[in-house]
């Protein structure tokens, strides 16, 4: 419990407002539904930075952390990222979306620098680390080539989004990730424009949960789940 305090995190307690939730991780998992109702209460206090602190936390190849993450909470701006994913009311409904951009270049000389001066200064990566690194990420990114590049970049930025749900969830509040948008109308919503680096992974409403359809069940194990190979 003390860590949090040190980093900015707050607990549920702190937070406050309607939660009842357990915040253990399993819990959370367990807790953790899709919803496209939302209630127009707004986040509790210091939700959102929490959100965002614990959606940040998540892996990513070689920690180039290569999620673009848009909060979106202006009224013009969730009405216009609606209409770029066929409207899909969680975007207006809720409090906030997050748009998962995911940027494919995330891995340039300018990109990497702060990450690697960040690293040396927690003491986390020695230079040797870094002057491997510095080689060793470009080359292979360049290797994957353009289509692979942004793949690793879209996965990166899927793990990202499942902190968030989960993050969500362990504090009380429901998330709708959704597929379902036109990624040029999108971008432009985004200001992200054309470029080509940038592709759009997710799109994650949160809030507080309006009631919905319940627990649909996963199918038994022996269906999705098998030892050392498919079948």
């Amino acid at each position: 419990m003390g860590d949090h305090q040190e980093t900015g995190w707050k607990s549920v307690a702190e937070i406050g407002g309607s939660i009842s939730r357990p915040a253990d991780v399993p819990s959370a998992i367990r807790a953790r539904r899709a919803t496209k109702q939302f209630k127009p209460d707004p986040l509790p206090p210091g939700a959102l930075d929490t959100l965002i602190e614990l959606t940040t936390a998540a892996p990513s190849s070689f920690n180039i952390q290569d999620w673009r993450i848009v909060v979106v909470q202006d009224p013009a701006q969730k009405a216009a990222l609606a209409a770029a994913a066929y409207n899909q009311p969680q975007i207006t409904t809720a409090p906030v979306s997050f748009v998962f951009a995911a940027d494919a270049k995330a891995w340039s000389a300018q990109h990497l620098e702060p990450i690697f001066a960040e690293a040396r200064k927690r003491g986390a990566w020695p230079d040797r680390v870094i002057e491997y690194y510095t080689n060793a990420i470009p080359a292979s990114q360049e290797a994957l080539g353009a289509a692979k590049q942004r793949e690793y970049a879209v996965k990166d930025a899927m793990l990202a989004a499942m902190c968030l749900m989960l993050a969500a969830a362990s504090i009380g509040l429901d998330s709708a990730p959704m597929n379902g948008w036109v990624e040029d109308e999108v971008k432009k919503v985004i200001g992200a424009g054309d470029d080509p680096s940038i592709a759009i992974a997710t799109v994650v409403s949160v809030g507080f949960g309006a009631g919905g359809l319940g627990d649909p069940g996963r199918l038994p194990r022996e269906h999705t789940v098998f030892v050392d190979r498919l079948r």
